[in-house]
């Protein structure tokens, strides 16, 4: 798949902003040291779809970009991470934060499946499910601004992929928060946030109220 170049816009299409988003550990809560494998175990994070809705409102198109390398260990079935997106999905669109568009990465490099051989390039930190979106993005006559557009993560692999495809990475602290191994690696993101709440309210949209007095009214209310 040939990248585009960052300065070759095609004039014809709407250039368009993007959150790229990490699931377990950022939209919502993860299974440390184990897999999401039903709809039961879904728990957003606190604030996580207001903060989407938000974004969405002011234009980002809001992607998920997740490993699921569950699939390749046969500790969950495709079918089944299928039915915990349209879960999820079917929660955010009553709040106006659908995703426009879903990714998953089946793969793991120690448990090789055959028939996903070809998606192994989509498996972060490699870019290919970003790739993947812009290409889908261009089918629509839609330019992704890299430049203008984030990937949200707990894990350095999130934050070393956003930087590899010219996005601006954040990590949250939430799920893994690997803050430290970032550091190890040299792979520093754009923003460090508590949770994706101040991610997206306080680092993209800059809103000035403090985001933990906004969480509090958003539990209460």
């Amino acid at each position: 798949m040939t990248k585009p170049a960052a300065t070759d816009t095609p004039t014809a299409m709407q250039p368009i902003k993007a959150l790229f988003l990490d699931r377990d550990g950022t939209i919502i809560y993860d299974e440390l040291g184990g897999y999401i494998k039903s709809i039961e175990q879904v728990r957003f994070v606190p604030g996580a779809i207001e903060a989407l809705a938000a974004a969405k409102k002011a234009g980002y198109k809001l992607v998920l970009v997740t490993n699921q390398a569950g699939i390749a260990k046969g500790m969950v079935t495709e079918e089944r991470v299928q039915e915990i997106h349209h879960y999820i999905q079917t929660q955010l669109q009553e709040s106006g934060a659908s995703f426009d568009a879903c990714y998953y990465a089946p793969t793991h490099p120690d448990h090789p499946t055959p028939h996903h051989e070809h998606l192994q390039s989509w498996r972060k930190p490699s870019t290919g499910m970003i790739e993947q979106a812009a290409t889908d993005f261009a089918a629509q006559g839609l330019y992704l601004d890299r430049a203008q557009s984030y990937l949200i993560g707990d894990k350095q692999i999130d934050v070393e992929c956003g930087l590899r495809a010219g996005l601006r990475p954040i990590l949250v602290m939430t799920g893994y928060g690997e803050l430290e191994q970032c550091k190890k690696k040299n792979t520093m993101p754009y923003r460090v946030a508590d949770h994706i709440y101040e991610a997206i309210m306080t680092f993209i949209l800059g809103h000035e109220t403090p985001v933990e007095k906004e969480l509090k009214d958003i539990q209460n209310s």
